[in-house]
């Protein structure tokens, strides 16, 4: 890529809240060092292209529509809460952070006659999604006040606050916990990264953040596999393989010189332990395990 020109610098906006540190590490492993402080909403980037904001998850894509932001990282609930006009560029799965992907329910204390949406016409709902909840049931043409919660969402319904609630959860544990009933899923979400359009139409900032996705969803697909190699004598070779497990195909490489063979591939990093004592009973030596950082 060329050296940046006047104009030519890409605001990247890093999601402020439960995502930020996972987002500033997973920046660094793929090649950025970002450092944040406390004082200042703009974190350094050794990255003389972009610059960095600090932005709510729940404002990002209404500041990426505005072009405040060219691109940033925010869950897609937010994202459609805001109802911006922005371009999904890819997912980010989050796999080492709790929010990964999670939905959100509708939700009526577990003696309710509600089993369907359209039973709640004329009800009271609180959420703190309210944009998304109002037009999910206009389109549906079912007459409905949403109020916005302010937390503690579900003891609302149980105090009788509300009719129902549209809540966020992973498992549901804690609604079913607390005496609730799902009713119906209104969305699923994960965290995305959305891009600004006449950012996304702008020939040198698409190229910016086609490269900022490729090397962060690399580096997530990274998580949690590793690297194996080791030696073993040729006939084994598809007894050894049998049992590798590998993103496509392990390598298999003649020794110079030799009838023995140099086998790698990759794997998640938990099958490492139960898969080494196999590879020795099969004859492999010199095995080794190195760390991934990105996968391509």
């Amino acid at each position: 890529m060329s050296a940046p020109t006047t104009g030519n610098r890409l605001k990247f906006g890093i999601p402020k809240g439960s995502l930020e540190e996972s987002t500033v590490e997973l920046l660094r492993k793929a090649g950025w060092r970002v450092t944040t402080s406390s004082r200042s909403y703009f974190p350094s980037v050794d990255d003389p292209e972009m610059r960095c904001s600090l932005i709510r998850p729940q404002e990002m894509g209404r500041y990426v529509e505005r072009g405040t932001i060219d691109v940033g990282i925010a869950g897609r609930d937010w994202v459609r809460e805001s109802d911006s006009d922005v371009v999904e560029v890819c997912e980010m799965v989050y796999s080492k952070v709790s929010r990964g992907t999670v939905r959100w329910v509708l939700v009526v204390s577990d003696d309710s006659p509600v089993r369907s949406p359209e039973d709640l016409r004329g009800a009271t709902i609180s959420t703190e999604l309210v944009g998304f909840t109002e037009r999910y049931f206009a389109e549906r043409q079912i007459p409905v006040t949403v109020e916005f919660s302010w937390g503690a969402t579900e003891a609302k319904v149980v105090e009788g606050l509300c009719d129902a609630i549209v809540e966020v959860t992973e498992t549901g544990s804690t609604i079913r916990a607390n005496g609730l009933r799902i009713v119906c899923e209104l969305m699923e979400s994960l965290p995305v990264m959305v891009a600004n359009r006449a950012a996304w139409e702008d020939p040198w900032k698409r190229l910016k953040i086609e490269q900022i996705a490729t090397l962060l969803q690399s580096t997530l697909r990274a998580e949690g596999m590793v690297g194996m190699k080791m030696n073993a004598p040729g006939e084994r070779v598809a007894a050894i393989t049998d049992i590798l497990p590998s993103l496509k195909n392990p390598t298999v490489a003649h020794l110079y010189d030799s009838d023995w063979v140099s086998i790698e591939t990759i794997l998640p990093e938990k099958e490492v332990r139960r898969i080494v004592p196999e590879l020795i009973r099969l004859g492999a030596e010199g095995i080794v395990e190195y760390p991934l950082n990105k996968i391509i």
